[in-house]
């Protein structure tokens, strides 16, 4: 189940490398950083990253040791 879900996770971030390489390729000016820079001016999404980061944390990292 574990190898299920690493590899949906690598295929995610797959595919995020190549819609940014590729809008990187269209639009010189938008940039990664740019995008976080956007995001993170809006309070409920930074604290919605936050908790996004922390499940993440927990499921995959304190999840097999409790």
């Amino acid at each position: 189940m574990i190898v299920i879900s690493i590899a949906a996770f690598l295929a995610c971030a797959a595919a995020l490398a190549v819609a940014g390489w590729l809008i990187g390729r269209r639009y010189a000016e938008a940039s990664a950083t740019a995008m976080f820079d956007r995001l993170m001016s809006d309070p409920a999404i930074r604290l919605a990253v936050i908790v996004i980061w922390w499940w993440l944390g927990w499921h995959f990292l304190a999840g097999q040791t409790l």
